[in-house]
């Protein structure tokens, strides 16, 4: 019996992109096809099969312990893009400004889809979503360069609108263009009795 059920929503790609270095600069390198390989995106500073782990997860390890890389990628959605650059008074949210590879267009509440959720391509291309992916502060200089004034306002507009951190499951090509099915675990939302 399948645990993922295949869902009639799709998004489309239409931005896709790599940070090369954290360490120069968090602003992605527009490209207009990838490979995802099993490692995440060929050269993009958040790849690798495994990673050191940060703030996000101390509450499990102490900082900088070797962790499984689940945040291989960031994935953006056009629609909360655009929430954010009107609440930061901006005509348009450029996806460079926090690090995007990937910006989906056409899937609604994207950044709350469940943690577990494939996203396939049509030849099989396959991501999975890890979590929802948390606004900081470091966006906040990179948008500035382009738009002086503006930076300071992304981490309190990006809550809950930030998209989804995710890792590559089926290894394969990206383009601007492909179009991803939402794949959702099957199972009924988790409801804990009262302590």
């Amino acid at each position: 019996m399948p645990a993922l059920m295949k869902t009639n929503y799709t998004g489309k790609i239409v931005w896709l992109g790599k940070v090369a270095s954290r360490d120069d600069t968090l602003r992605s390198t527009p490209l207009k096809q990838v490979e995802a390989s099993f490692a995440g995106i060929e050269g993009e500073d958040h790849g690798g099969l495994t990673r050191l782990s940060c703030s996000r997860v101390t509450s499990q390890y102490p900082k900088g312990t070797t962790i499984r890389n689940t945040r291989q990628l960031c994935i953006i959605s056009v629609e909360e893009m655009a929430a954010i650059a009107d609440q930061i008074g901006v005509a348009s949210f450029n996806p460079e400004w926090c690090g995007a590879n990937i910006v989906v267009e056409g899937i609604a509440d994207f950044t709350h889809i469940p943690p577990s959720s494939r996203l396939q391509t049509e030849s099989g291309t396959t991501l999975t979503v890890d979590m929802e992916n948390r606004p900081c502060h470091l966006p906040a200089a990179i948008i500035d360069e382009d738009v002086p004034g503006h930076g300071r306002a992304f981490k309190a507009a990006a809550n809950g609108r930030r998209g989804v951190t995710a890792w590559v499951e089926r290894e394969g090509v990206l383009r601007v263009g492909d179009v991803l099915t939402l794949h959702i675990p099957d199972q009924r939302v988790w409801s804990p009795p009262r302590t």
